[in-house]
């Protein structure tokens, strides 16, 4: 019994070793590339007030129900949250109930069966409850759970990186189904203009004004436009179905809302400071999470090297005979307090400790990785909404310019002045020329969504806090 209560006062002063976590020192820029640094983020803004469409957001909110990679996130958070319980329950005593029933023979008697079957020497009954307890004095069971709920939070984040990546993708989706809906608009607008163009170049062939090759070039050039039209419908249907598969549907047709000139781009782009992401961007949360799990794991590969205690003991009842365990069973009980300690293992528990050492170093290379990525994402949407808003007012004098020019072809052809060749030219620019504005506008958007994604925004806040 002295020994049990001195195992219990072992337990009571027990102490954890190896290292307790720190976040790494990584330094960080005090501004951007551009010295566009600002209090405020882009990130604290909802999806909502950046562009304004209903249908929009009632895709995302469909897509964060119902997308596959959210449902697979979700569980996968409840895996580890599982294994985090399956890990801390050895932190407690473990009671286990028995039975058990026998007989026992003297060999030295007969070497058969037969007096082991007909007449045993005598018969024992038992009942009774196990329990056994490892009284966690150098913290091995404390530094696992430490590490396993480490990792809960790492998948936290993991799922909280699906949702964003999601709401980034399903708006690129859309604004891309939008930007084509817009092309074919203006292919179907080109096909009616050509058409034109064809029944006039044949009425000039047919009264001998122009001769044949301007016809024929007319006929050539509503082909190419008709083609480039199949095209677009094709790809619109083909992006409207990766939409459908974003939001966990079957392949079919996607509810528009506003037009690709309708959905504003936000008024100013505050891209917050570089320091914010590092509370803010999820991969590197989740990155600190696997450091401070690791970290964690280096305390228990420690605590093997010490010793081990524990407690077993059993009550219950137990008889020599059926009846008189059924009528009057008699009563036992043992306690017994026990230690293990590693006296020569040829080296074992030093490598595990080596091996989460190296695994706890390169678990910061990942940490100190996941900032400069997070880094580079942010200037690169930063560059590429600037120069989209760059190339979406030279693409808007280039189609107004190309207008000027189809008008004024039109007006020397037929004048006599030039030939088709010239009106043939100027259309082909014009048709390109506002094709390529469309998708500079949807590029402008599309910019925002990805500095959006970079910042680290979504529409749920960080569901842990950085650390263990």
């Amino acid at each position: 019994m002295r020994a049990v209560l001195c195992l219990a006062l072992a337990g009571s002063l027990s102490c954890t070793v190896g290292p307790d976590y720190e976040r790494p020192s990584v330094p960080m820029p005090d501004g951007w590339r551009d010295g566009a640094a600002t209090r405020g983020s882009l990130a604290d803004l909802e999806w909502w007030k950046l562009f304004a469409d209903p249908v929009l957001n009632q895709l995302v909110e469909g897509a964060l129900r119902d997308n596959f990679d959210v449902r697979l996130a979700l569980e996968r958070v409840a895996e580890v949250r599982a294994r985090l319980g399956f890990v801390k329950a050895d932190l407690y005593p473990r009671l286990d109930a028995g039975a058990a029933a026998g007989v026992v023979h003297d060999s030295r008697r007969s070497s058969t069966l037969a007096p082991l079957i007909q007449n045993p020497d005598y018969q024992t009954w038992q009942i009774f409850g196990a329990l056994r307890w490892e009284l966690d004095v150098f913290g091995r069971i404390r530094r696992a759970t430490e590490a396993e709920r480490a990792l809960v939070s790492a998948a936290e984040e993991d799922r909280r990186a699906v949702r964003i990546t999601v709401i980034a993708e399903v708006g690129q989706a859309y604004l891309d189904v939008r930007d084509l809906d817009a092309r074919v608009e203006i292919a179907r607008g080109t096909v009616a203009s050509r058409k034109g163009y064809v029944d006039m170049a044949k009425a000039r062939f047919t009264g001998g004004k122009t001769s044949e090759l301007d016809f024929r070039q007319a006929e050539a050039e509503l082909g190419r436009v008709e083609s480039v039209l199949a095209q677009l419908e094709e790809q619109r249907s083909h992006r409207e179905n990766d939409l459908s598969l974003l939001l966990g549907r079957s392949p079919g047709i996607v509810t528009r809302g506003k037009s690709i000139r309708e959905i504003p781009p936000p008024p100013e782009i505050p891209p917050g400071l570089p320091a914010d992401l590092l509370e803010r961007r999820p991969d590197i949360r989740s990155a600190e999470q696997q450091l401070a799990s690791a970290t964690a794991r280096i305390g228990e590969a420690k605590a093997l090297m010490y010793p081990q205690f524990t407690l077993t003991g059993q009550a219950g009842y137990s008889s020599t005979h059926l009846t008189g365990f059924l009528r009057s069973p008699s009563g036992f009980w043992e306690l017994i307090g026990g230690v293990t300690a590693p006296i020569w293992d040829w080296g074992k528990n030093r490598a595990r400790v080596e091996e989460t050492e190296a695994r706890m170093r390169q678990a910061v290379i990942q940490y100190e990785r996941s900032i400069r990525q997070a880094l580079k994402d942010v200037e690169d949407a930063l560059v590429a909404y600037r120069k989209s808003v760059e190339r979406v007012e030279s693409s808007g004098r280039r189609v107004t310019a190309q207008r000027s020019v189809l008008t004024l072809s039109e007006s020397r052809y037929r004048g006599g002045v030039s030939a088709y060749l010239e009106v043939l030219d100027a259309q082909r620019e014009l048709f390109d020329a506002e094709l390529q504005e469309a998708t500079f506008v949807r590029d402008r958007l599309v910019a925002v969504v990805q500095l959006y994604r970079a910042l680290g925004g979504g529409w749920d806040a960080p569901s842990s806090p950085a650390g263990p």
